[in-house]
């Protein structure tokens, strides 16, 4: 088949046409794909930012802690914070909790991570920071640490009284002779029957000694806390850290390849 060079010109001009659309579809579809990932790659970052930033993680379970939580696993999987059921690890009120968490909340920012600070002003601040705190909490030690009941006084007593009852059955026992538990729990407890209210406050004395004993580990933690997020300042690493993520990105060609001629092309037919 022939054609007029009018007809070829025509058909000529028309393939450039389809040429120059195709390649600009091409083009602008590679444009909206780099735009896409430059957003995506945006976002990827800003999380990247905020998780290294936000410390309201180890805030939560710096309460939890205070509190006297344990991390248990859960019916459905998993693990959770719950309540513990030995009271000497609940050691602190809900104002020895707040005073500490309110502290803390002062040091555990992104404004502590983001400055920069030399050894020597780490130390002076941690020293300061460390010091204001003992003395606020032996200061209002009363207020801070958890006293405990009357009725947690009581059961107290009555748990020495009954293991007390207990050791002289066995002892009675192993000698052969009969005993009776109401009538040595009686007896146990007409020996201290007038001195009931000094057991009770020995008891709350001694309660209250072992929750003390904690403080210096207590003082420890919360210390190494705020101590480890200024390291993270530290001649301003963190600020160097988040300015130096690398970013790997994909280089696309969006000009198209060179495609085989096209056997439908009429100019393609030509010897």
């Amino acid at each position: 088949m022939t054609f007029t060079q009018e007809e070829e010109n025509f058909l000529v001009q028309q393939q450039d046409l389809n040429k120059s659309a195709k390649l600009g579809k091409d083009v602008a579809e590679m444009g909206a794909y780099q735009q896409a990932m430059q957003l995506q790659e945006r976002d990827r970052e800003k999380g990247i930012i905020k998780e290294q930033l936000d410390l309201s993680q180890e805030l939560n379970t710096i309460e939890h802690l205070l509190r006297g939580h344990i991390l248990m696993d859960v019916e459905g999987g998993g693990r959770d914070w719950v309540d513990s059921k030995c009271e000497d690890l609940v050691v602190l009120t809900d104002y020895g909790i707040y005073l500490i968490i309110n502290t803390i909340m002062f040091y555990l920012n992104k404004n502590t991570l983001l400055s920069n600070y030399d050894e020597e002003t780490i130390r002076t601040k941690m020293e300061d920071f460390g010091t204001d705190l003992a003395d606020t909490i032996f200061m209002e030690y009363e207020k801070v640490f958890k006293y405990p009941s009357f009725e947690d006084c009581a059961n107290v007593l009555i748990d020495r009284i009954n293991k007390k009852t207990e050791l002289r059955m066995f002892a009675l026992k192993l000698i052969g002779k009969e005993s009776n538990e109401k009538d040595i729990e009686d007896g146990f407890i007409r020996e201290i029957e007038s001195d009931i209210d000094r057991e009770i406050t020995k008891i709350k004395e001694q309660i209250i000694k072992n929750k003390l004993k904690r403080f210096l580990l207590l003082m420890r933690q919360i210390i190494d806390s705020v101590h480890s997020t200024y390291l993270r300042a530290y001649n301003g690493i963190e600020r160097r850290t988040l300015r130096q993520h690398i970013h790997v990105s994909e280089n696309v060609n969006p000009i198209p390849m060179e495609r085989k001629p096209n056997k439908m092309n009429p100019l393609n037919w030509r010897n």
